[in-house]
């Protein structure tokens, strides 16, 4: 019996990170067999690490059979995990999200969710003394899954524990960490190649609130302009993507991970009401700048109001 260990649906850094490492532990120091697998096609920056540090992108797997073994890993939501999930034999979660609540077991599992920016820092921890045992190329992964997922210490998330993980693994690696982080925040950028629908679900949760479901879609860019450029047709999308995803309405935020601000599409009035009662913004027109705003999980799900 091999073990599948995933993340959540649109593979973000720290999701595909977190399924390579803890498949590389379980296979290389607890002995049980066990392969990292994707729910989705990786972003860039995540397929940039991938390839960095000399992994193969793991296979695509998009449903569990009844009883079979999984690690979960970077979420605990079922929305964003595979459709039988709660019919899968769940062994172990792992994540730093807040609990949402909805799946279902086949006994007592071992599940630890910490206050974290990054649930690589929780598997560092959960290994101990072992986490010595990790080549270089686990180490980098872990440490591209710290920068991505704290923006390089600028998102609210960061903890001194994520941001001393992560100095110790450059140096470890002898990586100059402003320099790499650059690097990845630049492979993030690159998002010309993708459709206006990918790029709504390319790193999107769904939540409700308040009885109205949203995709949640956060796009974190050093070069905004390249997306703010689409914004008519990504407005135009934003229908036909709730429309086949069974949700009210998308959200869009796009974070200048240097200018530490999020730009809000408002397509409508139920976008509109969203912005000014969740961010106490004034919108006027189809975009609203949100200062300080770079975080869907400490800044924006908690806020949303409609």
């Amino acid at each position: 019996m091999t073990v599948k260990v995933f993340g959540h649906k649109a593979p973000d850094t720290d999701s595909t990170g977190c399924a390579i490492i803890q498949a590389w532990y379980m296979n290389e120091v607890l002995g049980v067999a066990a392969e990292p697998r994707l729910l989705g096609t990786p972003n860039t920056e995540a397929a940039f690490v991938v390839e960095k540090w000399g992994f193969d992108t793991p296979a695509l797997l998009t449903d569990v059979e009844d009883g079979e073994a999984v690690v979960i890993v970077d979420t605990n939501n079922p929305a964003e995990l595979p459709a039988n999930i709660n019919n899968a034999n769940i062994l172990q979660i792992i994540d730093h999200h807040a609990l949402v609540g909805g799946l279902t077991t086949k006994g007592p599992i071992d599940i630890t969710i910490r206050p974290l920016a990054c649930a690589a820092t929780v598997i560092y921890d959960l290994m101990g003394d072992d986490a010595a045992k990790m080549p270089d190329n686990i180490k980098g992964v872990m440490l591209s899954c710290i920068l991505s997922d704290t923006l390089e210490f600028r998102s609210p998330t960061t903890t001194d524990h994520d941001k001393a993980l992560a100095l110790k693994l450059a140096s470890e690696l002898n990586i100059d960490l402003g320099q790499y982080a650059s690097e990845m925040f630049e492979a993030k950028s690159d998002v010309s190649e993708f459709s206006d629908a990918e790029l709504l679900r390319m790193d999107s949760k769904e939540y409700a609130v308040d009885g109205t479901k949203f995709r949640v879609s956060v796009l974190e860019t050093t070069a905004p302009k390249m997306i703010l450029d689409r914004k008519a047709s990504l407005i135009e999308t934003m229908t036909t993507v709730a429309t086949e995803d069974g949700v009210d309405q998308v959200l869009l935020f796009v974070v200048d991970i240097l200018n530490e601000e999020a730009t809000m599409l408002i397509p409508n009035a139920l976008t509109k009401t969203v912005a000014e009662k969740s961010f106490g913004a004034t919108v006027d027109g189809d975009a609203v700048v949100l200062p300080g705003v770079m975080s869907r999980k400490k800044q924006i799900i908690p806020n949303l109001a409609v």
